[in-house]
C-alpha cells in the first residue's frame, strides 16, 4: 500500500473535508483527489462518500480508516526505533493518565525523567478513560485494571495500590468513627468513578459489594482527597503510602481497612507499535524502578 495515498484518505477521513485535509498536508486538491482515487482503485470499493455535510467513510473506509492509523503509527514508530538506536531518550513523550492522580507522587517520577534523561519532553494528559484515546496519540496510557486492555496494546502491571476509606483525623473527632459499614450510613460519603465501575457499589475484603448513597462521585481522585482532607467527609479512593504535602499531624486516616476495599493494579499500556522503541523501553524501566517502594 503506498503510504502517501494512505494518509491522504486518513487526513480526509478525520477533517471530512478534501480542501481542509491538502492544506494540512500542504498539497493542491487535485493531487490529493488523485491519490484517494488511486487507493479506492487499488481497494476495489468506494472508501468515501460526499453528503450535504461533507465527507463521510463507507463501511469499507472506517475498516481502513482504524486499521490505517495503526498502520501509520506502526511506520512513524519503526523510523523513529531506528534513528534512536545508540542515542539517550529524546523529542515528545505522550503520557496519557486517569483524572486526578495525586500530584505529588507524579512531581517526582517526573524529575527524575528529566534529570535522567534531559533531552526528553513530556505531553502529560489526564482522562477519564486514557485507554479510550485515540490511538495514534498516545506513547503510553496509565490505567486502573486487573485485565489486560483490548486491542493492540503491551501492558505492565507497574505496582498495586489499596483502595479503601480515608477520612482526617479533624472529621473523624468531630463525627465519631465508623466501626461498621452499617455505621457508614449516617456520615458524609464521597466516591470515586472508576472506569466502567458503579461508585454506588462499596468492595468488602471478604464478603459481597454493599450499597451506598454518597453525597459526592467524581472521577477525579485528587478532588475526593482533597475533600478528605478538609474534614468533610470520607472517601473511598484508591491511594499510596505516601503523606500529602503539608499534611503534618492532621493528615489522612484509614477508616475500617480491615472490613472495606480492594486491592487494585496499575497498568502502563503502550500501543504495540511503539513497544520496542527504545525510548518507550527506557522510561517503562525507570517507571519500574521509581515505583517499586510503593
Amino acid at each position: 500500500m503506498d503510504l502517501e495515498e494512505l494518509r491522504a484518505f486518513l487526513d480526509v477521513a478525520e477533517t471530512g473535508s478534501f480542501l481542509a485535509a491538502a492544506d494540512s498536508l500542504g498539497v493542491s486538491r487535485t493531487t490529493l483527489r488523485r491519490r484517494v482515487e488511486a487507493l479506492e482503485a487499488r481497494a476495489g470499493v468506494p472508501l468515501l462518500k460526499s453528503t450535504r455535510t461533507g465527507i463521510l467513510l463507507t463501511e469499507a473506509g472506517e475498516v481502513l480508516a482504524r486499521r490505517g492509523r495503526v498502520m501509520m503509527q506502526e511506520t512513524s514508530a519503526l523510523l523513529a526505533s531506528i534513528r534512536e538506536v545508540g542515542q539517550e531518550p529524546s523529542g515528545l513523550l505522550r503520557v496519557v493518565m486517569p483524572v486526578g492522580l495525586p500530584p505529588h507522587l507524579l512531581t517526582p517520577l517526573f524529575g527524575l525523567l528529566r534529570t535522567t534523561y534531559p533531552r526528553l519532553r513530556v505531553q502529560a494528559r489526564f482522562s477519564d478513560n486514557p485507554l479510550g484515546e485515540p490511538l495514534h496519540d498516545v506513547d503510553m496510557a496509565v490505567h486502573f485494571g486487573e485485565d489486560m486492555p483490548r486491542g493492540t496494546w503491551i501492558s505492565h502491571v507497574v505496582m498495586r495500590v489499596r483502595e479503601g476509606l480515608l477520612a482526617s483525623k479533624e472529621y473523624l473527632r468531630r463525627r465519631g468513627v465508623p466501626r461498621s459499614v452499617e455505621e457508614l450510613q449516617g456520615h458524609e460519603l464521597f466516591s470515586w468513578q472508576a472506569p466502567g465501575g458503579d461508585a454506588r457499589l462499596w468492595p468488602m475484603l471478604r464478603g459481597p459489594s454493599f450499597a451506598v448513597e454518597p453525597a459526592l462521585i467524581a472521577t477525579d481522585i485528587h478532588l475526593i482527597r482533597s475533600c478528605c482532607l478538609s474534614g468533610l467527609g470520607i472517601g473511598l479512593v484508591p491511594s499510596v503510602e505516601l503523606a500529602d504535602p503539608g499534611d503534618g499531624e492532621d493528615g489522612l486516616l484509614p477508616v475500617l481497612p480491615e472490613v472495606v476495599g480492594r486491592e487494585r493494579p496499575v497498568r502502563i499500556s503502550v500501543p504495540e507499535a511503539l513497544s520496542e522503541i527504545p525510548k518507550v523501553k527506557l522510561v517503562l524501566s525507570h517507571i519500574h524502578r521509581f515505583l517499586e517502594p510503593f
